[in-house]
């Protein structure tokens, strides 16, 4: 059985101005360092064979906190980056619901159906994601790791262990530095915990 932990980045600055963030790489607030700080000290004692993350800096700075604690260094992955907003990309809900109000309306309702302009679609963020995912659990058989990754991915991540329907992405909530187990077994895939903050209290 492979465990990966995954933990979704800490406060960015977009995330406080409610901004789509995407592939734009967004720096950590003085909140998301020190939840990144609680998250490693959460994470401290477990016995973590290595640590991944998004190439993106909000996601491999919150994985370098938790990798310290184990002498690791973080490995990056592009393809566990949050999917792609395109031309989203640092407008908040109320700016794109004006200019795309179709497509937004339904991101929520029905994600599977749309494709972002210049962006991505959800299908192809659980392709990326998922193939990073397979490729890890051959390469970590009978071993923790950590995956730091974005909100949207964590989610698609979730909905494939599941084998529950894209459209039931929203579902699924994501906090900043929520951890997330999922335990793949030859013949089974486990979801033991979702969005779990406790170390934030």
């Amino acid at each position: 059985m492979t465990k990966i932990i995954l933990v979704r980045h800490g406060q960015t600055f977009w995330n406080l101005e409610l901004k789509y963030q995407g592939h734009s790489d967004i720096g950590l607030t003085d909140l998301g360092v020190n939840q990144a700080k609680r998250i490693s000290e959460r994470l401290a004692d477990e016995k973590i064979a290595a640590v991944y993350a998004s190439d993106l800096s909000r996601a491999y700075h919150t994985a370098e906190m938790i990798a310290q604690k184990h002498k690791l260094t973080v490995i990056s992955m592009p393809e566990f980056r949050e999917i792609c907003f395109g031309e989203w990309e640092g407008l908040n809900y109320t700016n794109i619901n004006e200019q795309w109000p179709e497509v937004m309306g339904k991101l929520f309702t029905h994600p599977d159906e749309i494709r972002i302009p210049g962006g991505e679609t959800f299908h192809e963020l659980k392709e990326r994601s998922q193939k990073a995912v397979e490729r890890l659990i051959a390469r970590h058989e009978d071993e923790t790791i950590v995956v730091v990754s974005h909100g949207g991915t964590i989610r698609t991540l979730i909905c494939a262990a599941l084998d529950i329907h894209l459209n039931r992405v929203w579902n699924i909530k994501q906090d900043n530095t929520a951890v997330n187990i999922i335990e793949y077994y030859p013949d089974r895939t486990m979801v033991a915990l979702i969005n779990d903050t406790h170390h934030l209290k």
